[in-house]
């Protein structure tokens, strides 16, 4: 799993967005890969321990049960994300699968970070299973120098759409909206019929979920094909 290491997104206006990880795009998909069996590396660019976004615990993230179980693992998993891999020391041929949880973070460093890129463009390319949530996508703009060039191009990708950034209320001051960027290196973008809804996008061998809500069926689509 690679996790932005970021703890903010700097906005169109200058201000510094506080933000992360969403719990859930990492907590789901952990849990479902180690209850099948699979054994997870989590990678950050320079080693360091990912930020949770405290917007993904709080009122409007999910209901009460469901986030008290979520805080319950990140507190059960805290030893794994406070010791992190580099992610330039990973190997990501030694790995089955590489996974992209999201949160507003990886718009701010993995969305430029090049040993990422580098990894995106390798894998898509060798056929290697890849999968990417909500905002994480946005590490794909770091495979190649321009749009115009993305190994991603011609691939059906979804993401974190622009209504949905509407409705959180970050879009207007947004530097760039992940759906623009998507179609503009030339994905086959898609969304949910309904905003919020579960939306899983497969592709050869890019698997994408389209925001929290995508993130077990995410997951859990990835076991069954991979076993």
């Amino acid at each position: 799993m690679i996790m932005s290491a970021a703890d903010h997104w700097t906005l169109k206006d200058g201000s510094a967005h506080p933000t992360g990880f969403w719990a859930e795009e990492f907590v789901a998909p952990y849990e479902v890969f180690t209850d099948a069996g699979w054994s997870v590396t989590v990678a950050t660019p320079g080693g360091r321990a990912p930020t949770v976004d405290q917007a993904s615990l709080g009122e409007g993230a999910g209901d009460p049960e469901t986030l008290d179980k979520v805080k319950a693992s990140l507190d059960r998993l805290a030893p794994v994300l406070n010791a992190p891999a580099d992610l330039a020391s990973v190997d990501h041929n030694q790995f089955d699968v590489v996974f992209y949880p999201g949160g507003h973070g990886p718009l701010e460093d993995l969305a430029v970070d090049k040993t990422s890129g580098a990894i995106l463009a390798e894998r898509v390319t060798a056929e290697k299973p890849l999968a990417m949530l909500c905002h994480a996508p946005a590490a794909v703009l770091a495979a190649s120098d321009d749009a115009s060039t993305s190994p991603f191009a011609g691939f059906k990708m979804t993401g974190f759409s622009n209504v949905e950034e509407e409705q959180v209320g970050l879009a207007e001051n947004a530097p760039w909206l992940l759906e623009d960027k998507l179609v503009e290196l030339g994905a086959e973008y898609s969304s949910a019929a309904e905003p919020w809804g579960s939306h899983v996008v497969v592709d050869r061998n890019l698997y994408t979920g389209q925001n929290p809500q995508s993130s077990e069926e995410l997951a859990k689509r990835i076991v069954s094909d991979l076993g």
